[in-house]
């Protein structure tokens, strides 16, 4: 490493909002492949460990979803006056459409469910799939969010600053390790071998860095269009964390100390975003 970055590389700051949005997605994504390693160590680890990371993730990005998406959308608004919250407020209900309609079409699986509880339309999928797809339908709006928010500061036009974006790639990439324990360790257990079991567990978070490139190009095509797509971005992370992170850490026993890894989560992060932006 030097100064700058990397031994031949320009600094970060220096990428672009593309390179910096897929060099994040790549940060990201290997906080799920950290956690996927551990199968090369254990087979398995504590429930109630799981569930607080799990929660203490699920906390990370509630609050980034505020801080880093929908306040600054409310700020890119404020030639709408009293109507700047009309934007981030569409953008909402157009991430709920699109979430409710993925999980109506994509088999959906809960990570400690057995393939045939799987939800969405019927289908004969093993098991293995059935969990990748279900990790993987999480990292699309996390590599969104990603992407609008580094387009949004390529553009100009984001009250978010780069600090506060790496930032939020950090709290994202933490995020994603009980995410790939909790895809490869139960595949360990059923008797895949650690290798295996590893590239299924990281292979779920490889769509983050081309969501976010995907984020970053809509962000910088249409700058009227932002502030809706940081609602939509929000309201897709928002969704992913009510609907499937927070359900699974009350399943197993130990909702206290899961709550609390919920509420440490939102608090380091929220702490994170007003000190960084």
């Amino acid at each position: 490493m030097t100064a700058g970055g990397i031994a031949g590389l320009p600094p970060f700051a220096e990428w672009g909002p593309i390179g910096q949005s897929f060099g994040a997605g790549l940060v990201s994504w290997s906080g799920t492949a950290l956690g996927a390693s551990l199968v090369f160590f254990t087979a398995r680890v504590h429930q109630g460990f799981l569930d607080v990371v799990l929660g203490f993730a699920g906390g990370v990005m509630l609050a980034a979803s505020f801080w880093s998406l929908l306040h600054p959308a409310i700020e890119l608004s404020a030639d709408y006056g009293p109507w700047r919250w009309l934007p981030a407020s569409a953008g909402i209900l157009l991430g709920i459409v699109f979430l409710h309609v993925t999980d109506q079409v994509l088999p959906r699986l809960q990570l400690a469910a057995p393939a045939k509880e799987a939800k969405g339309l019927s289908s004969h999928w093993r098991r293995t799939t059935l969990l990748i797809l279900a990790i993987a339908l999480h990292n699309i709006p996390e590599g969104l969010a990603l992407g609008v928010v580094f387009g949004a500061i390529g553009d100009g036009a984001s009250p978010v600053s780069l600090a506060a974006a790496v930032g939020l790639m950090a709290g994202i990439a933490f995020h994603n390790l009980p995410e790939g324990m909790a895809v490869a360790l139960p595949l360990r257990r059923e008797g895949l071998s650690p290798l295996r079991s590893f590239l299924y567990g990281q292979l779920s978070a490889a769509v983050e860095p081309l969501a976010a490139v995907a984020g970053a190009a809509a962000a910088l095509t249409a700058r009227a269009v932002l502030p809706y797509a940081m609602g939509f971005a929000a309201s897709a992370m928002l969704y992913v964390v009510v609907r499937e992170v927070i359900p699974e850490t009350q399943l197993s026993g130990h909702p206290v100390a899961a709550t609390l890894g919920i509420m440490l989560g939102f608090t380091l992060m929220m702490a994170l975003s007003v000190s960084l932006g």
